[in-house]
């Protein structure tokens, strides 16, 4: 069959998400019949949780790892990795079908009849500048490990939580303040606390361009470095194309259980850009991905989406460096775990090994 003539699903996003449907996808489509693309930013994914750590300490080369490459992603190569920034998304008004084609930032069209919109989230400062940054730090002269404090300061979230362990880790005499809200589960400022991490509790920073960092209520902060955690939002500008029903308030997709969009049905979504009232964590993305591929085979065959979706148990592993930790798990009555089950599931080997599996490579 002509190209003209195959059917085409096109993957916006190659996190860990789209990553997971694009190879779910390789293996069950025919390449005789339908054309697979992955389009994703970068040519190559950044493993957050162990990127964390790479910023703090050089004792293991975690850039070797963390940096994972697309290259064996796509099963028996059936499909395209598109390099590339996603714009805008065009229907075609006139096609019963419904499909169309995504734009991208240098003008060229991608044709769908099947479009999956996995693009992930977005960070006030851009996340590999940050990282950049922070392994400037790490390998800068040694007066870093000796000056007064690397101190943390926003609205915080599991995120400087682990950052915090693991500058512990690197560096144990370092003073570390934290402005933190106040309905924080107690056993992690418990936690912490015990390895000398200071909580500023029911206040916040505005400025935090220079140090010392001033919060609301004139408290200074003193240190070194500032790391900004207040929560990333959904990368999905550019999904406001198709129509103004698209989204919610807050900037999340709104689909239906089967992860196709409540108002187009060959358009679907997975992953932390979605309104599901889930914790939005890279360990959902293999189930939303089952789900979503089957219902796209049975919709590209001809049938009707009938595998739906109601949600996964939710576990939080928040590390505190490689020996420490506390995990919460929402079966049963709510069941909360300390430091040798967070060591052993995150701690120490940071899933590297499980997320490198994911795109296809060995640890």
């Amino acid at each position: 069959m002509s190209k003209a003539k195959r059917k085409s699903v096109v993957v916006v996003g190659g996190g860990a998400a789209g990553a997971a449907i694009a190879r779910i996808l390789s293996v069950k489509l025919n390449p005789d019949i339908v054309l697979l693309t992955l389009v994703t930013v970068r040519p190559f994914v950044l493993h957050l949780p162990a990127a964390i750590r790479m910023t703090t300490t050089s004792e293991v080369k975690l850039e070797d790892d963390v940096l994972i490459l697309y290259d064996n992603l796509l099963v028996n190569n059936n499909g395209t990795i598109k390099i590339g920034r996603v714009t805008s998304i065009d229907r075609n008004k006139e096609s019963r079908s419904g499909h169309g084609s995504v734009l991208l930032s240098t003008n060229e069209r991608i044709r769908y009849d099947i479009l999956v919109l996995v693009p992930g989230s977005e960070w006030e400062a851009p996340l590999p500048s940050l990282m950049i940054a922070l392994l400037s730090l790490r390998t800068s002269s040694p007066g870093v490990a000796s000056s007064k404090t690397p101190a943390g300061s926003s609205s915080l979230a599991a995120a400087l939580s682990e950052y915090a362990g693991k500058i512990k880790d690197a560096f144990p005499r370092k003073l570390l303040n934290m402005a933190y809200p106040s309905k924080y589960r107690r056993r992690v400022e418990k936690d912490l606390a015990s390895r000398g991490i200071n909580f500023v509790f029911n206040d916040y920073v505005d400025d935090f361009r220079s140090l010392p960092a001033v919060t609301c209520f004139r408290r200074p902060l003193e240190g070194d470095l500032v790391v900004p955690t207040f929560g990333s939002r959904p990368g999905t500008g550019f999904v406001r194309s198709p129509g103004s029903n698209v989204l919610n308030s807050r900037g999340q997709i709104k689909i239906r259980p089967t992860f196709q969009l409540e108002s187009h049905s060959n358009i679907y979504a997975i992953g932390d850009v979605t309104n599901l009232a889930e914790q939005k964590q890279a360990t959902k993305a293999p189930k939303h991905a089952q789900i979503a591929a089957t219902n796209i085979v049975s919709q590209l065959c001809g049938g009707v989406p009938k595998k739906t979706y109601s949600g996964q148990p939710e576990l939080v592993i928040i590390t505190n460096g490689k020996k420490q930790g506390i995990s919460f798990m929402s079966m049963l009555w709510g069941i909360t775990l300390g430091n040798w089950f967070s060591s052993s599931m995150k701690g120490k080997e940071l899933m590297v090994s499980m997320a490198r599996k994911s795109y296809g490579l060995s640890k």
